[in-house]
């Protein structure tokens, strides 16, 4: 969320994981107690999974997005990039310094508290040395060095590993599991059965209180390893740690009476590259945020920021703005919180088409209507705003056929309402865990590892519908009646709309989706909804579903409540189109 971005000192992007590097995480739905799923977004009792790629990063360029996008909604911290240790790992962080992180961090393979598969631990995955030696030597190399700080984790257990890793090149050090250890882990490796019996990887109360660690245990050890570090500082000559950094010059190997050992050739791991680049980061990336629409929006947005007065805003945009309302959000959740202004507050208008992550972590309060198009990942974790996708009056073409915006929409949205009169690319609503959302069709991959919220297609879908889906309602309108093979059934089921409840749901989304955008095929959809409401179907996730049936039997109602109607006259379509009277429900339904 907007809220928890803002009040971060450091942002990772964690790419992969040393421990299991090319594999998702997975946790088991008795471990989600109350507390995990208010924080992330998801039921109580509802296994989560986390996806191995990230949907919405397939290069150097959507990571540069990404990164612009965090440095965008809080333009204060840092943004960490982690990656694993792998052979190739050099141009990978070089890409990562030209996409403007402020930090990379290689991570190899002896991490991990034990969450990950044996098998991973074992046989996958290559020691931090060398990728960190590559790392560095290709940054030297291509003069990107000075421009990023390099971080190294992955088993650092001692004072030698600090100067290792300094010497080979890193100046910050990750600590995971032997702090742990200092805390009372006697690392059973089995994190993910909610059984530790030292109360450590437990949401267990019992297990709970028989954690014996306290802050000073850490504090200790690792001022032990702070002395270890200075004692061989003084032994190489150096004064500060930075002098240290990337003088592998000051390594060499050590001779072992292993007949394979002796025809190791480390000569390659210990190259130190000629190059007038600074071997440590001595400069700051130039994210370029002042050329931000956001700075003209925040600036006419004040009113609505001192006191809450109501802000009507009428702005061009281009492709080239990339981001419109990261910084906006921001600034709002900075002055008014986590609840941030009553909904519709500030009301924007454009006109043009919009570049990549319009509206991205748009917070409560914000409208953003554009009258246009957009490019990839509009609404990526929406907080509480509101975004209105509509095809222009001129245009000559029929939306509901069109495309309108691109891949990746909704990616991680928490909470908050998306109406696009259009088409949407692959990958609609991904991890959506609480907006809800009308879309007129979507390409492959919608609604992808979704925990919450609720969306309704009224168009063709693409394969693997639902993929991953733990949560959340999704509901198709099967005109063609192929939609349910196309979902993929191994973790939801398809099913009739038989339910009153989500009937009501549906065709009030659908209402909103007309008074916001004008769409002709909501408009006929409300027109003849007796015959439409039948061939819409629901597509539900079974541990949900489950859930759900356990909570209801105590009298406990989880499901997706009805969304509140659009304010009348303020953001009707310019057109001047209104809800006919036989369209309009009772304020009280």
């Amino acid at each position: 969320t907007i809220h928890y971005l803002q009040n971060a000192s450091d942002l990772e992007i964690k790419m992969a994981q040393g421990s299991k590097p090319g594999e998702g995480g997975h946790l088991p739905g008795g471990k989600v107690n109350e507390l995990i799923a208010r924080t992330r977004y998801t039921t109580p009792g509802v296994g989560l999974i986390s996806p191995p790629p990230h949907h919405d990063i397939y290069s150097i360029e959507d990571l540069a997005q990404l990164i612009h996008d965090l440095k965008c909604a809080n333009p204060e911290a840092d943004v960490h990039v982690k990656l694993v240790s792998e052979a190739g790992i050099g141009v990978i962080a070089a890409g990562v310094s030209k996409a403007k992180a402020d930090a990379v961090l290689i991570s190899g393979h002896s991490g991990g508290t034990g969450a990950s598969p044996k098998t991973s631990i074992k046989s996958a995955g290559l020691p931090w040395e060398l990728g960190l030696a590559e790392a560095n030597q290709v940054l030297r190399a291509n003069r990107l060095r000075s421009r990023i700080r390099v971080r190294a984790d992955g088993g650092f257990k001692t004072g030698r590993d600090v100067a290792v890793a300094a010497l080979l090149g890193a100046e910050e050090y990750g600590f995971g599991t032997a702090p742990l250890v200092t805390l009372g882990c006697i690392m059973l490796r089995k994190c993910h059965c909610n059984t530790c019996s030292v109360g450590i990887a437990t949401q267990d109360p019992e297990l709970r209180k028989k954690f014996a660690g306290t802050p000073e245990h850490v504090i200790r050890y690792l001022r032990f390893v702070a002395q270890e570090v200075r004692d061989i500082m003084a032994s190489l000559g150096f004064r500060t740690m930075d002098e240290m950094i990337g003088r592998a010059d000051r390594l060499t190997p050590t001779a072992t009476d292993h007949p394979k050992a002796r025809q190791l050739d480390l000569s390659t791991l210990l190259h130190c590259p000629d190059s007038p680049d600074d071997p440590r980061r001595t400069q700051a990336q130039n994210h370029k945020l002042d050329e931000q629409l956001d700075t003209a929006l925040i600036e006419q947005m004040e009113p609505a920021l001192r006191d809450g007065t109501s802000v009507h805003i009428q702005l061009p945009i281009r492709n080239r703005n990339r981001t419109v309302g990261a910084m906006a959000s921001g600034v709002l959740a900075t002055r008014c919180g986590l609840d941030g202004l009553p909904d519709d507050t500030v009301q924007v208008h454009f006109r043009g088409t919009a570049g990549q992550s319009f509206g991205a972590f748009l917070a409560r309060g914000l409208t953003f209507r554009l009258d246009g198009e957009a490019n990839d990942y509009i609404g990526k974790g929406l907080s509480g705003g509101k975004l209105i996708l509509r095809t222009p009056d001129e245009a000559g073409y029929v939306a509901a056929d069109n495309v309108i915006t691109g891949n990746v929409a909704l990616y991680g949205a928490t909470s908050g309402q998306a109406y696009v009169n259009g088409r949407a690319g692959e990958r609609f609503a991904v991890r959506n865990s609480g907006a809800m959302a009308v879309v007129e069709g979507v390409g492959d991959h919608g609604c992808e590892y979704m925990t919450g919220g609720a969306v309704v297609v009224l168009g063709a879908i693409g394969r693997n519908f639902g993929a991953g889906m733990s949560g959340g309602e999704a509901y198709l309108l099967n005109e063609t009646g192929d939609a349910a093979a196309r979902v993929n059934r191994d973790m939801v089921g398809v099913q009739p709309l038989a339910d009153e409840r989500d009937r009501r749901l549906v065709r009030r989304l659908i209402e909103n989706h007309y008074t916001y955008t004008g769409s002709d095929k909501a408009g006929h959809i409300l027109d003849h909804w007796d015959d439409y409401a039948d061939r819409f179907v629901k597509v539900m996730p079974h541990a949900y579903a489950r859930v759900l049936d356990e909570r209801m039997r105590r009298g406990e109602d989880l499901r997706v409540d009805l969304p509140p109607r659009p304010p009348q006259g303020d953001l009707l379509p310019p057109n001047g189109r209104d809800l006919c009277p036989e369209r309009t429900i009772p304020m009280d339904s």
